[in-house]
């Protein structure tokens, strides 16, 4: 378990310490039980908000990083139909460049003749 940062442990104690008076001055115990179960519970409540605090270059969001699906594009939030011909030709390798006046197969063009 990773050490508490400065943040945490001020949510945490600040909110042991504020939740404590507001109970003793909501409550009106004067027992020692009362007092007791009081301060358990904004003990709780102190770790409780001290470990959901956030910690620094976490992001609780995440982001699907999935294909759409279907040929549709998802843009903003809006999905957009993208024509095939669009995705096929995403697909094509292109063709190596040969030297001047050599084709493809390797025979000499009749331009460079």
């Amino acid at each position: 378990m990773p050490r508490p940062t400065a943040a945490q442990l001020a949510y945490g104690s600040a909110t042991v310490v504020f939740s404590t008076l507001a109970l003793l001055l909501l409550s009106q115990t004067r027992t020692g039980v009362g007092i007791a179960v009081i301060a358990v519970a904004a003990l709780a409540l102190g770790l409780l908000v001290a470990l959901t605090a956030p910690l620094p270059g976490v992001s609780h969001v995440t982001r699907r990083r999935t294909a759409p699906r279907s040929g549709a594009r998802a843009v903003h939030g809006v999905r957009a139909h993208v024509p095939s011909t669009t995705r096929a030709s995403a697909l094509r390798v292109p063709r190596q460049h040969t030297h001047a006046g050599v084709s493809s197969e390797g025979r000499v063009s009749e331009h460079s003749r």
